[in-house]
């Protein structure tokens, strides 16, 4: 049985943590719209061509080389058209760096590609990485991961450096930086290297593992050359591959005995492959703490106020584990995205949340609200994420599931003891921030978030509110201990909603959709909402929720949300 190379490389890579090798071409690149070093070169003879007034097309470098009567050159063509270190510097900045119109269509900045090599450098699954581009992509992707690698980017950073082996990461421009004039372009400054470059590839080729990816080959000379005279086979070779192999990439692929992988883009495979190298890594994690140990030491902390620190603190901690866990560097925002990576990001956060939806939800039927403050922060927290300005939008609204799966949880457990100054403060404390401003926590979690992306969740496609059926279904495990019925639970959460919807329409105008409107089978959202609205009629001005402060006590303002709930309910019921 032929195992996928793909797989195979996973393990390799997990089982033998810095041993392979990264090799980069221009590929790797490509979508984010950094240009080659080549086509800098021939955008440059244009330019130098308008200036003396001339037509250089259709092939630039020909037109340059009868005019001057050498080839063109990265260096020759900065020092023609730019005098000054600072024109040059910001000639090229042009190539290799966003204007603002660029960072807003998320040009020239990392790529899914980049950011998933950051989260393997930072694993310590890859240490090594040589690369054929110019551009400061992979440094940005890894300062963002936290991560500060070495980067030799001339022959000179070799002397002197720290032997590969003992140090962090290392990054080596083959043919230099861009901001560096001594970069390498042409098929003539291609054709070899510098003797110290030429003793640090051949080390690096000999004693790791390669994986190749958005390297052409056809034109580096001195780098194929390099791979052609290692003569060691320690670790495997791998080279993605898209289409049909150049006779160039074949001749090495057969020399090493590579795998070839077969990719749709550099994104897909890096983003691939950093998953699968981090799941076999989970494996081998000790196993963290359940969210049954966690309620346990909930209810614990919960007895007396002299604990309240601690119960902050084992709270907090999850919370900011799952921060770092959902961050843009772990969690990509900017797509396209396959529906099924909607599916296994939904169930990625649906796994990574258990241990903290044990604990509010502990907390809020089990406590008092004194403790609001410690559930309303850690949601809060959760809510308020950077948002990268190259993003995927619907990806990007996935970040709000982690603190609405939460905010779900403490407010149903909420509901269930009947602990409505708790349930008060959930949908009141928390704040959702944009700069200056800041908004309710369930006008926030519902601006962004798509709930039409959970019909790629099973057995959702055809449901009228697929996030609201998926919530229900998702913490009813949960929620078992403190509702075992299956009855009380749906109750709890229909009553959960019913309440979240009410209050939405009272502070902003707007009745949150929830499947309490059609569940029951009756119109305007039979029992939750007619129970609701029935203790309100006899109760009056005594009714629990108004001494609480729902609706400021307001028969008013209370007659304006159930009217607009109303309405909305009898849409969903009756599309």
């Amino acid at each position: 049985m032929l195992i996928d190379p793909m797989l195979s490389l996973a393990m390799s890579m997990h089982s033998n943590p810095g041993v392979y090798a990264l090799l980069l071409g221009s590929g790797v690149s490509r979508s984010a719209g950094i240009p080659t070093g080549w086509e800098v070169v021939l955008d440059l003879v244009r330019r130098l061509a308008k200036l003396e007034g001339a037509d250089c097309e259709p092939a630039p470098e020909a037109w340059y080389k009868g005019k001057y009567g050498v080839e063109p050159t990265y260096s020759g063509l900065l020092n023609a058209v730019v005098k000054s270190q600072a024109e040059r510097s910001q000639l090229l900045r042009g190539y290799f760096e966003p204007s603002g119109d660029e960072r807003e269509k998320g040009l020239k900045m990392p790529t899914p590609a980049h950011h998933a090599v950051a989260r393997l450098v930072k694993s310590g699954h890859v240490r090594v990485i040589l690369t054929t581009n110019f551009d400061r992509l992979l440094e940005q992707a890894m300062e963002a991961a936290g991560v500060a690698p070495r980067v030799i980017a001339s022959p000179d950073a070799v002397e002197g450096a720290i032997p590969i082996v003992h140090g962090g990461c290392t990054v080596v421009k083959l043919h230099g930086d861009y901001m560096d004039i001594r970069s390498k372009n042409t098929p003539v400054e291609l054709d070899s290297y510098d003797p110290r470059i030429d003793q640090l590839l051949d080390r690096v080729l000999d004693e790791f593992g390669l994986i190749v990816c958005g390297w052409s080959v056809e034109w580096d000379t001195a780098l194929r050359a390099a791979i052609e005279r290692c003569k060691g086979r320690r670790f495997t070779t791998y080279w993605t591959v898209r289409t049909k192999v150049a006779d160039a990439a074949k001749r090495l692929i057969d020399l090493r005995s590579a795998q070839e992988i077969t990719v749709q883009d550099a994104d897909s495979f890096f983003m691939g492959l950093a998953e699968k190298v981090e799941s076999l890594s989970e494996l081998d994690r000790p196993h963290p703490m359940s969210a049954k140990v966690a309620v346990a030491q909930t209810k614990k902390y919960l007895v007396d106020q002299k604990y309240r620190i601690q119960l902050y603190e084992l709270f907090m901690q999850e919370v900011e584990k799952i921060v770092r866990e959902t961050t843009h560097e772990n969690c990509p925002v900017a797509g396209p995205f396959p529906q099924a990576d909607y599916r296994k990001r939904i169930e990625s956060f649906r796994i990574l949340t258990e241990v903290g939806v044990g604990i509010i939800s502990a907390g809020c039927f089990w406590g008092e609200r004194v403790h609001s403050d410690i559930w309303c922060k850690g949601i809060e927290r959760l809510a308020n994420r950077p948002r990268p300005s190259s993003r995927n939008n619907t990806m990007q609204g996935l970040r709000s599931y982690p603190a609405l799966v939460l905010f779900y949880g403490g407010g149903i457990a909420a509901v269930a003891k009947d602990r409505y100054d708790i349930l008060y403060d959930l949908f009141t404390q928390p704040r959702v921030r944009d700069g200056h401003n800041s908004t309710s926590i369930i006008e926030g979690l519902f601006e962004n978030l798509r709930p039409d992306v959970f019909k790629v969740m099973p057995g959702l496609g055809r449901k009228k509110l697929p996030l609201s059926e998926h919530l229900f279904a998702t913490l009813r495990e949960s929620l078992k201990d403190l509702i075992p019925d299956d009855e009380g639970y749906g109750r709890a959460f229909d009553r959960f909603e019913a309440l979240q919807s009410l209050t939405a329409a009272d502070t902003f105008k707007w009745a949150v959709p929830g499947a309490f409107m059609y569940r029951s089978g009756n119109r305007f959202g039979g029992g939750s909402l007619a129970e609701i609205k029935e203790e309100q009629r006899k109760m009056g001005e005594n009714w629990t929720l108004f001494k609480v402060g729902y609706f400021g006590a307001s028969k008013e303002r209370w007659d304006l949300a159930i009217a607009l709930v109303e309405n909305m309910a009898e849409k969903v019921s009756f599309p």
